[in-house]
């Protein structure tokens, strides 16, 4: 069974509020009134919050914790698709958005406190706060920006250079995340990743 927690005073708003108001030139009362539209959550490690196959129904704030999305290859194999932790907004944007059926799985690598909005309290919010929407396009364009420095990361920069980003802006993935699986994500095999990492130390 799937354990979470809603208590709507267990989670401090501050985070929601100063993330909001870091992607957006607005008062802390307007970044307050959006973050009211927001739901606290707790997911548990080895939870999933969204999965391959099924329509994604929320889109996150995640406050603290760690979060890996994958999917499998034309082999079988498990590939990580990303990783997600503190003040980054978790969401499977196309199943979100278009009502498709999701193409990950996003699992809680641990405990994770989070705020949740579900799709049609966000339709609701988007027409009836100007703020709102533009907080979502906001975010949007966020992550079509990252999505497209990911894609040419891979195309520009050799692994080790993957991997030389990824241990400088995520250094505590390496503490949650096994080898393996930051390994599909670098695009290398755990031996390729072990070797780098050796040479790296010896730096």
């Amino acid at each position: 069974m799937k354990k979470t927690n809603n208590n709507p005073e267990a989670i401090n708003r501050g985070p929601l509020v100063e993330f909001i108001q870091t992607h957006l030139s607005i008062t802390a009362l307007k970044a307050g009134e959006i973050a009211d539209r927001f739901t606290e959550k707790t997911v548990f490690e080895g939870n999933i919050l969204f999965e391959e196959g099924k329509v994604c129904n929320e889109y996150y704030f995640l406050v603290n914790g760690f979060v890996r999305a994958y999917t499998f290859d034309t082999k079988g194999d498990d590939i990580t698709t990303s990783f997600y932790t503190n003040n980054q907004v978790v969401c499977e944007l196309f199943s979100f958005f278009k009502r498709g059926q999701a193409q990950e799985t996003f699992r809680a690598l641990t405990d994770c406190t989070a705020w949740y909005i579900t799709f049609d309290n966000l339709q609701v919010a988007f027409h009836s706060m100007p703020e709102f929407r533009e907080f979502g396009r906001s975010m949007l364009v966020g992550s079509y920006e990252e999505l497209k420095q990911r894609m040419l990361s891979m195309l520009h920069q050799t692994a080790e250079e993957r991997y030389i980003s990824l241990l400088t802006n995520s250094p505590d993935i390496f503490q949650y995340a096994p080898l393996k699986d930051i390994a599909t994500y670098l695009g290398i095999t755990r031996t390729s990743l072990s070797r780098i990492r050796k040479e790296f130390s010896k730096k």
